[in-house]
């Protein structure tokens, strides 16, 4: 009988921002199996998880090269190992934060000096009370970014600074030549184009979509007063 072997294909050369989203939701879910003794897992197993049909599941592995052994599942060591190789998780992946307020200070606390996946190398204020040259994760004067992000070959940086200061570090962050990522948790919604992929985080429109999802959902079941 023959099988079908779990292969490697290289990846497409433009994927959805949607796919991308659940591969980082497959391998979170992949590392708590692998953490339970668990090798294998298969595609439906894997979508009820997640909320996800086993089809789906297979549609983005299969657009990524990667496929199970027919009635035997996905080997989770080979699925994380290819995840972590399309999430820039095999290598450091290095960051700067610009603005280093209570999102910058918090976002230093969890992802400074760690040692492999992603990290926060240094970050950026104008503030100069805030200011901390210290080895493991400094904290520098924001006049001292450009030169930086050249020196270290940083491709991300994170923004949580004032709306009024975007513009400028925008300019800033074009000039380097480096940057290709800018993760904005800024109140200002920036674009994608040629130069930057841009990830927005706005918490505020997060909690009104939670807080509409909950509304709908005790409508739903009859607990609500009406829409």
């Amino acid at each position: 009988m023959s099988r079908t072997k779990q292969t490697v294909t290289d990846p497409p050369l433009e994927v959805g921002r949607e796919t991308v989203e659940r591969m980082s939701r497959y391998r979170s879910v992949l590392l708590k199996l692998q953490g339970m003794g668990f090798s294998k897992v298969f595609s439906g197993n894997l979508g009820d998880a997640l909320g996800l049909s086993g089809s789906q599941v297979r549609k983005d592995f299969a657009a990524f090269g990667m496929r199970g052994v027919k009635r035997g599942g996905y080997d989770i060591t080979g699925l994380l190992a290819r995840m972590a190789a399309l999430l820039g998780t095999s290598a450091q992946c290095r960051a700067v934060v610009i603005g280093c307020g209570k999102i910058g200070q918090a976002l230093l606390r969890s992802f400074g000096g760690r040692r492999g996946g992603v990290s926060i190398v240094a970050g950026f204020d104008s503030d100069p009370q805030v200011v901390s040259p210290v080895p493991d994760v400094p904290v520098l004067d924001i006049g001292e970014l450009p030169a930086y992000i050249r020196k270290h070959g940083i491709e991300v940086a994170i923004l949580c600074t004032p709306e009024q200061s975007v513009p400028h570090l925008l300019e800033q962050l074009r000039g380097t030549g480096v940057i290709r990522g800018v993760l904005n948790f800024t109140p200002t919604p920036l674009r994608s184009d040629e130069q930057f992929c841009v990830q927005n985080i706005d918490i505020r429109m997060e909690l009104e979509k939670l807080f509409c999802l909950v509304h709908f959902d005790k409508h739903r079941r009859g607990e609500g007063k009406g829409l």
